[in-house]
This record gives structure tokens, C-alpha cells and sequence, in this order.
């Protein structure tokens, strides 16, 4: 019984270890920051909107986000109204929405002027 509850443990411990430590994608992504805010009953979580547009007059396409980092998060709030860049990481199949409520973590923010 023993060995069951350790097996159990391992294939846990390892699947986190693969679910935090490799990202299934990562680049940038530019626009406006639409909406921020933090979320979540028990597990607070910064969460936001980018809105991004290819050509003035059309609507925007919305791109939800999340921020695990505080520092990134006050530059998020610093950078409302102004366009920005993004750089997230994509990480899927994580276990629940308690690390946030998207598969993309923003990690970096480069502000244009």
C-alpha cells in the first residue's frame, strides 16, 4: 500500500515538474491593455484583456491574460491607455484555475511610446 501511495506522489510531483518548467509556446503580442484586474476567491490572480487592432475602425480582437509576477503587474496598471508589448509563455494543462484562469502567463511588458 505503501508503494501505491509513493507511485502516486511521483507521477504527481512529476507531472507539475514537465507542467510548470516547459511552455508549449512563447512570443509577443502587441496592443492595448483593455481590462486588469485581480481575481479569485482563494487564489488571487492578475488577469487582463489586450486589445489588439490591425487597422483603426475595425473592432478589436480581445486577448484574455494572466500575470503571476507583482512587478510586471504595476507596470500593467502604469501602462492603461498606452500601447504596449507583450511576452508570454504559454503553459498547458495545468491542474487548476488557481494559477489563473488562461493558458497565457505574461512575464514581460515593453511599453510604446
Amino acid at each position: 500500500m505503501k508503494w501505491v501511495v509513493t507511485l502516486v506522489v511521483f507521477l504527481l510531483a512529476s507531472y507539475l515538474t514537465v507542467a510548470f518548467n516547459w511552455t508549449y509556446s512563447d512570443g509577443n503580442r502587441a496592443g492595448y491593455i483593455q481590462k486588469f484586474s485581480r481575481k479569485g476567491w482563494v487564489c488571487k490572480t492578475h488577469e487582463g484583456e489586450l486589445a489588439m487592432t490591425t487597422v483603426p475602425g475595425v473592432a478589436p480582437l480581445l486577448w484574455g491574460f494572466t500575470v503571476w509576477d507583482d512587478r510586471v503587474a504595476d507596470d500593467l496598471s502604469r501602462a492603461m491607455g498606452k500601447r504596449v508589448v507583450l511576452h508570454y509563455k504559454e503553459y498547458r494543462y495545468l491542474p487548476t484555475t488557481c494559477f489563473g484562469e488562461t493558458t497565457y502567463f505574461v512575464d514581460r511588458v515593453e511599453i510604446q511610446e
